[in-house]
């Protein structure tokens, strides 16, 4: 247990652990039934109620499977890393490989790094002296995904555009790890994509540019300034006290700080942790609480949050 807690705290998370929630995960295993089945129930409906309605429901499915993806890579429900890819593989997102997303995201745990740009893989800033080299354009793109507009629209192909840049460069060079995920990723969504064909009123093309694309931008503005450039590493993290619909489609990921310094503690205990400790968790942040999404979407639609430029060396 992490020095800053005090005792009582930490005995409340041990309890916490040692109950029978915490001991079974029976609420992730819950969702790992639900999403998927949820998943493939929307398809094979479809034909009743229609593209747009199957469109509209199967954008939330996905976004909370990506959040139960994230849940498995931090070792919930179970502690096999094996077993944990095999329950989250399927590509309902299509885009990211489960193991591409589980290597790359812990590596942003590594809370000394968090924003440093080249070091920490979610950062969204460039050093000082990057920016003067940088095309004018790719510095405008950089300003308006500081925008909650910006991110909504331009942050899914700028990730993918990253992505495919780094990844062919890694199949050219022949990696063997690169070249076996990327054959069974495209096997499973191949599958997919013909279960989609043969079963549902969607297409192929239906599916990714109208569900999977939207998907990533809701999940892009839930990173909308989860991080900040700060002196003070777990003064970096945001504590955002978003509502019900947002907290429970990004399983308390809101609270984005308690699951940085608790990256152990499943989804369904961070609300609690936080509330039985709330001034403290504000005061370990440096003030850094936002009071739900709609203030990003009053205040910063159209207006940059922070400069793209990194203000550290």
């Amino acid at each position: 247990m992490a020095h800053y807690f005090d005792l009582a705290q930490q005995q409340h998370i041990r309890t916490l652990a040692r109950s029978f929630t915490g001991r079974t995960q029976w609420p992730t295993w819950l969702l790992l039934i639900a999403v998927p089945g949820a998943w493939f129930g929307l398809l094979f409906i479809s034909p009743l109620i229609g593209a747009f309605w199957t469109i509209l429901l199967l954008i939330p499915v996905v976004v909370l499977w990506m959040s139960v993806q994230h849940e498995l890579l931090h070792g919930h429900p179970t502690r096999a890393l094996w077993f944990n890819k095999l329950l989250g593989y399927a590509p309902f997102a299509v885009w990211y490989p489960y193991t591409l997303y589980r290597d790359s995201h812990l590596l942003h745990h590594r809370d000394h790094d968090l924003t440093l740009p080249g070091i920490d893989p979610e950062s969204r800033y460039l050093l000082n002296r990057q920016w003067p080299e940088s095309p004018k354009l790719l510095r405008g793109l950089l300003w308006l995904n500081k925008t909650v507009a910006g991110r909504v629209l331009i942050a899914p192909p700028l990730a993918l555009c990253g992505l495919a840049t780094q990844e062919f460069a890694r199949l050219r060079q022949g990696q063997r790890q690169a070249w076996c995920m990327w054959l069974t990723h495209g096997f499973c969504t191949g599958l997919m994509f013909a279960f989609i064909a043969h079963s549902s009123v969607l297409s192929i093309w239906q599916y990714v540019f109208l569900v999977s694309v939207p998907a990533l931008s809701v999940g892009a503005l839930r990173s909308y300034y989860e991080h900040r450039p700060a002196e003070r590493p777990e003064q970096r993290t945001v504590l955002n006290e978003a509502g019900w619909p947002w907290a429970w489609l990004f399983l308390h990921l809101n609270l984005h700080l308690v699951h940085h310094d608790l990256p152990g503690l499943p989804w369904f205990y961070v609300p609690t942790v936080y509330r039985a400790r709330r001034a403290q968790w504000i005061e370990r942040s440096g003030g850094f609480l936002v009071e739900g999404y709609g203030t990003f979407l009053r205040n910063n639609s159209v207006r940059a949050i922070d400069s793209p430029q990194h203000p550290f060396h």
